[in-house]
């Protein structure tokens, strides 16, 4: 493993995602500064040898690199941006890292921004959920200076299985955003077929098996399906997490004047299942927008 003894990570964000990146970064070695909105995670990870810090501002300070983990757009830049943020702080020479899906214009205007304080910023999103966040083997999709994505490297391989430095600033937020549309496409086309198969008659569970090595084989039909045939919801990635992802790809796409029919369509189901109350779910719970029965087993 990458050893990241002597580097200072400030990392804001200790959500699903956030709080295993947080923990894997210690054990490699990094002293951790950490920042949440909600302070349960932070004062968890605090008795684990983690340094709370009282703002986004004061995680900068005390960092030699920053990692933002958020949930959305607006989140970021309110964390970079604004009263208190990572753009208040003295920023010259350190190295400021997006891991969340945001925006591409903003990202483009965030990194604009970084570097003219005279830090380096990368946009790296990842995939692989909340099982890719705790084993550190998440897909990770960077954007960038060739510089920025080489200081960045040492952090990300501790995260990351694979890492990819796509291309400029914002290719990585471009990367995800095709990664968002395959994996929303898929978990719909997964639910589909699973539901033909129980309105037939047919134990869904067969046809998972029946299917897996054949040309319908995924990795959203393996992992993803078995969530659906077991009803074990427990949230890798949220329902509306999926959804703003999604949107984000069609916003991006009505930009570049092109369209997105299949990915509108699914937006519309996470639209269904959120509506519903089903929101709380992993993404996979979209297979209750099509069986609205399809039952949830909470333990």
């Amino acid at each position: 493993m990458t050893n990241l003894a002597g580097t200072t990570v400030g990392f804001i964000g200790l959500g699903l995602m956030g709080k295993p990146m947080a923990r894997n970064l210690k054990a490699a070695g990094a002293a951790l500064v950490v920042h949440n909105r909600s302070q349960g995670a932070v004062e968890e990870l605090a008795g684990e040898g983690m340094t709370p810090a009282a703002s986004p501002k004061d995680a900068a300070e005390k960092s030699d690199v920053v990692i933002c983990m958020l949930s959305d757009t607006p989140a970021l830049e309110k964390v970079l941006s604004g009263e208190d943020g990572v753009f208040a702080a003295n920023v010259q020479g350190k190295l400021i890292i997006d891991m969340g899906t945001s925006k591409l214009l903003v990202t483009r205007m965030l990194a604009a921004k970084a570097e003219e304080l005279g830090a380096d910023y990368v946009d790296a999103p990842v995939s692989g959920g909340t099982l890719g966040a705790e084993a550190g083997n998440l897909t990770i999709m960077a954007g960038g200076s060739d510089t920025a994505f080489e200081r960045a490297q040492p952090i990300l391989d501790v995260l990351g299985g694979k890492i990819t430095h796509v291309g400029p600033t914002g290719a990585g937020q471009v990367a995800k955003a095709a990664n968002q549309v395959i994996v929303g496409l898929n978990i719909g086309a997964v639910a589909e077929a699973l539901s033909l198969a129980q309105a037939a008659g047919v134990d869904p569970g067969k046809v998972r098996e029946a299917l897996g090595g054949g040309f319908a084989d995924s990795r959203i039909l393996e992992v993803h399906g078995l969530r659906m045939i077991e009803g074990k919801f427990t949230p890798g990635a949220r329902c509306p997490i999926q959804r703003k992802d999604m949107d984000q790809a069609m916003e991006l796409a009505e930009h570049l004047g092109i369209e997105l029919p299949a990915t509108a369509l699914s937006r519309d189901l996470y639209d269904r299942v959120i509506e519903a109350g089903d929101g709380d779910l992993d993404h996979s719970g979209l297979i209750r927008a099509i069986r609205p029965d399809w039952p949830v087993n909470e333990s």
